[in-house]
């Protein structure tokens, strides 16, 4: 009978292993050996050791200005987390019509990306965009938010904290019902009042969920791609190009695989070393019953 057992538990999980082994194992396996190659995609890779590493830690400078952009463009983490919390926060109340609410807030999150990206992309435009149309009913004189280097990235930075409000606000309402009752009526009882309540109560007890959400939320945002292309093709003069997008350039644009290989080690050797920072860290301030 365990013999029966541990046939059928092979059997299910076998098809999910089977196909991390085709589609992830050894495609990753190769890109590293690539990585230490020059490769176009046409001719065969030709071995140049730690000659792409070199280029990116020494001679690419644009390489760590991108670095420095992802980076500036993940500012919309703690702010859109911020928001997203009170948002939640706002939500978690007994009243008629909560429900709509919930999903109007939602209801992006389901959208297509593309649309949505092409959508900001009007709404940022300098000449018929509806922010600035918005800002000239009050007097102020718009600036050219996606064709300027200094207004560019706050303009992804706003896009990119209106994208995760829709997740982040979900995932903080299901924790925020599960904060026990009994807490808040207990301080309330020592005289704690709502403000002291959220800080020394909520908060540790949905500190769980801010680190899902803090940590899948900096991957994503080491990774981001699309939104840029579409928005800003990562100008002006490289104010936009963030990380993978340059790493998409030098693939399949330059047809440097090699590099490009190379660079998205790289990248995920940081995502790997930010991830395991985060929960080293959390020990301190992530709280489990």
């Amino acid at each position: 009978m365990k013999r029966k057992e541990y046939a059928w538990a092979y059997l299910f999980v076998s098809a999910p292993i089977l196909g991390f082994l085709l589609f992830a194992f050894v495609p990753l396996s190769y890109s590293v050996y690539v990585s230490f190659t020059e490769y176009s995609g046409y001719q065969p890779p030709v071995f140049t050791g730690t000659a792409n590493y070199a280029k990116l830690a020494l001679n690419d400078e644009l390489f760590w200005k991108t670095m420095f952009n992802t980076f500036y463009a993940a500012l919309s983490i703690p702010i859109g987390m911020a928001l997203a919390l009170f948002i939640a926060t706002a939500l978690n109340q007994k009243v008629r019509g909560i429900r709509f609410f919930r999903t109007m807030f939602f209801l992006p999150t389901i959208s297509s990306v593309i649309a949505l990206t092409l959508l900001w992309k009007w709404i940022f435009n300098d000449s018929y965009g509806l922010l600035n149309y918005l800002l000239e009913l009050i007097g102020i004189q718009g600036p050219a938010w996606l064709s300027s280097e200094k207004w560019a990235m706050p303009a992804m930075i706003i896009q990119g904290v209106w994208a995760g409000l829709g997740i982040n606000m979900v995932l903080y309402l299901a924790a925020l019902q599960g904060v026990p009752k009994s807490f808040h009526e207990a301080a309330e009882i020592d005289g704690a009042s709502r403000w002291q309540r959220f800080v020394r109560i909520t908060i540790p007890c949905i500190s769980p969920t801010t680190l899902y959400i803090l940590i899948t939320s900096i991957i994503g945002a080491l990774q981001d791609f699309p939104r840029f292309q579409i928005m800003t093709e990562g100008g002006p003069n490289y104010s936009t190009t963030t990380i993978v997008y340059y790493l998409f350039q030098n693939a399949f644009r330059y047809m440097s695989m090699g590099y490009a290989s190379a660079m998205a080690w790289v990248l995920g050797l940081l995502i790997l070393a930010i991830t395991l920072l985060n929960f080293w860290l959390s020990k301190r301030w992530v709280h489990y019953e």
